[in-house]
């Protein structure tokens, strides 16, 4: 490549905007008890906002793996892996979200929900259900760093 093509290409590159960098909250969490991960990312259905799914379970005998207690009779046999267990989270900044609403498998209750980037490895899920609130640290699981 000559010298003038190579200068063109590397003004080019360098006038391209620079990717986004995704939101320090984007990647996978081990729950607080360490029974699953929670995948977080921008909901499909609306980007702007963020999502979280279960991805894994851990299966010790006696813990359901499908969303018995689900107040909806016809979803109760449905794998709990790729249920929405955090949903239509809002930024607030980078790191910070809120408005959202979370389900809590365990129980079949939905609440409000926010979540917090309380370092690179760790996020505060607050969730809220009628008057009870009650917060969860979460820990990054290796290799999901945005």
């Amino acid at each position: 490549m000559s010298p003038v093509l190579l200068l063109a290409a590397v003004l080019a590159a360098a006038a391209r905007p620079a990717a986004a960098e995704p939101d320090p909250a984007v990647g996978e969490w081990l729950t607080a008890d360490g029974m699953a991960h929670v995948a977080i990312a921008p909901c499909s259905y609306a980007p702007a906002k963020a999502c979280g799914a279960i991805t894994w379970l851990k299966d010790p005998a006696g813990h359901p793996n499908r969303d018995v207690n689900n107040p909806d009779p016809a979803l109760r046999a449905r794998p709990l892996v790729g249920v929405l267990v955090v949903r239509d989270l809002k930024p607030e900044g980078p790191g910070r979200w809120t408005g959202g609403q979370v389900y809590d498998p365990k129980t079949g209750r939905t609440g409000r929900a926010s979540l917090q980037v309380l370092s690179r490895n760790h996020v505060r899920v607050d969730g809220c259900i009628l008057v009870v609130c009650n917060s969860k640290t979460w820990s990054r699981v290796d290799g999901t760093s945005p």
